[in-house]
């Protein structure tokens, strides 16, 4: 069945219909999903969501965004709540310098190193729990790749290496090859859809099945034809057949690679999935 590696269901766009929505999913083919915390909220919001729904899994961090109000007090909570059932993965976490040409240079930069430390510190906790780590990186490229290479290679030479999911992947093919060549797998949804995805179709073309993994990022980035709709894991059926397309092999190809895949890290986070 489809597994749907990253979604915000503790999302208030949920709010009036969440477990009817999630109870429904095996009818539309979906047979796990993990849900990721974005903020310290919503990271407490996933450990009660998956303690509810057993196809649930979670993942706990702290996005860029939230950086500034980052301190030594959610490392412990993070820390705390990493330990929970079925919560097997560090994230969402990583850069996102989006928005960085409205601010002044000293303030971008300022922005950016108070990011990194963020991100760096989330790392740091992922290599102390032995947990795979879900990236978040938006017009973050270079900084980006350069952090995850520090982290890959602190893990691997401890031994706490445990791969994870470039999150909605953006960049370019030569930089994917790159992360799979280090033990990551790419995380494709709805984008690759999109009529104006130009380099997305051709990392999936180029990059072995093996080294992705479906996601939606509910409620965000429907595929089309329900792009700017709220999104839900019942529309990975639409990322799957593009997926197909584009690489000439059965949808059904695709789901099962795609879940073994997704297995896999799971397993990595030390839970077994039944």
């Amino acid at each position: 069945m489809i597994f749907d590696t990253h979604a915000h269901y503790d999302d208030a766009r949920f709010d009036e219909d969440r477990e009817t929505l999630l109870l429904s999913m095996r009818e539309h083919g979906i047979g796990h999903i993990i849900n990721v915390g974005a903020e310290m909220k919503g990271c407490r919001n996933t450990v009660s969501l998956v303690k509810k729904y057993p196809f649930l899994y979670g993942a706990v961090g702290v996005h860029p965004d939230g950086a500034p109000d980052f301190d030594e007090t959610c490392i412990e909570e993070l820390r705390q709540m990493a330990k929970q059932e079925r919560i097997i993965a560090i994230g969402e976490i990583g850069l996102d310098y989006a928005y960085m040409d409205e601010l002044d240079p000293d303030e971008a930069e300022r922005t950016k190193e108070i990011q990194k430390n963020c991100f760096s510190r989330q790392l740091a906790l992922a290599r102390e729990l032995r947990y795979p780590v879900f990236i978040h990186s938006r017009d973050a490229a270079a900084d980006t790749m350069d952090m995850m290479r520090e982290h890959t290679k602190a893990a691997k030479a401890e031994g706490s290496f445990r791969g994870g999911i470039i999150h909605c992947y953006a960049y370019s093919p030569e930089m994917a090859e790159e992360y799979v060549k280090m033990g990551y797998v790419l995380g494709i949804g709805g984008v690759v859809t999109f009529k104006n995805a130009k380099k997305l179709p051709e990392v999936v073309e180029r990059i072995p099945l093996e080294a992705l993994v479906l996601e939606t990022d509910s409620p965000y980035l429907a595929p089309v034809p329900h792009r700017g709709e709220r999104n839900d894991s019942s529309l990975l059926p639409l990322v799957v057949k593009k997926i197909a397309q584009l690489k000439g092999i059965t949808e059904e190809e695709v789901i099962r690679v795609t879940e073994a895949t997704a297995k896999r890290l799971v397993e990595a986070g030390t839970v077994s999935v039944n």
